[in-house]
């Protein structure tokens, strides 16, 4: 994968693992290294079914889990020394075919689609979080942050790594902690280095608790319903007054 200004390498080794009940598609667990000019230079991440399972810390040196509570990467599977020949291995290729290819090959770059949705159905005055997932990202380099009102936000922020997808883009994903107020007007909002276009997703606290919400809008349509119901049955009693009048 790559192109001028975006390029990037990625070692790709998958492993189809069969399902044992029926005869369902086998799922796929792959492992993706990247290596790229841009932040960060290096990534690396287990999939199970585009799934992030686990992704490598490496200015740490370790394992880190892509799902909470997930049990730790075990020991005797590719330990963080098993992993430097592998990442050179990568940024060699990078550095050879990096000069040959720019301005040869059309840059390669994904427009980022972005949603925001809140983790609990919300209720205004109760604790909360706010997931922003960032699909189609190519390369795997661009930044999410959050606002409330127009001002930046930071306390209460988690951003995860960068998890490659079945079609060679990313997904990231960022999450906030919110106490919803009704009419709080709050923004995920995706930059990427070098690149003059920014993305942005909005969410505003509704003014009663979601469940609430359906719950009245689910009322309105009942009784409007049961009243069109109501007038028709009334018009056709008219009608079949008329007819044995007639």
């Amino acid at each position: 994968m790559g192109g001028c200004g975006g390029l990037a390498a990625a070692l790709i080794w998958a492993v189809f693992v069969a399902d044992a009940v029926g005869d369902s598609a086998p799922h796929v667990l792959s492992e993706v290294l990247t290596c790229q000019p841009d932040a960060p230079s290096l990534s690396l991440s287990v999939t199970l079914d585009e799934l992030g399972l686990f992704w490598f810390h490496f200015p740490g040196s370790r394992w880190n889990p892509g799902i909470p509570g997930l049990a730790p990467w075990p020991g005797e599977l590719e330990k963080p020394q098993e992993i430097l020949p592998e990442s050179q291995l990568c940024q060699k290729i990078l550095g050879m075919l990096g000069p040959q290819l720019q301005g040869v090959l059309p840059e390669a770059r994904g427009i980022p689609v972005v949603s925001v949705f809140p983790a609990l159905p919300p209720a205004p005055g109760q604790p909360n979080a706010l997931v922003c997932v960032v699909e189609n990202v190519f390369p795997p380099a661009l930044d999410i942050g959050w606002t409330r009102a127009g001002a930046a936000v930071t306390a209460g922020v988690t951003t995860g790594p960068f998890v490659p997808a079945a079609d060679l883009t990313f997904v990231r994903v960022s999450r906030v902690a919110v106490v919803p107020r009704a009419g709080d007007v709050h923004a995920c909002v995706v930059t990427a280095p070098g690149d003059n276009r920014t993305a942005v997703a909005y969410w505003v606290a509704p003014d009663t608790p979601l469940d609430q919400q359906l719950d009245t809008a689910l009322t309105g349509a009942a009784l409007a319903l049961g009243l069109v119901l109501g007038l028709l049955g009334l018009v056709l009693i008219l009608l079949a007054r008329g007819s044995r009048k007639g």
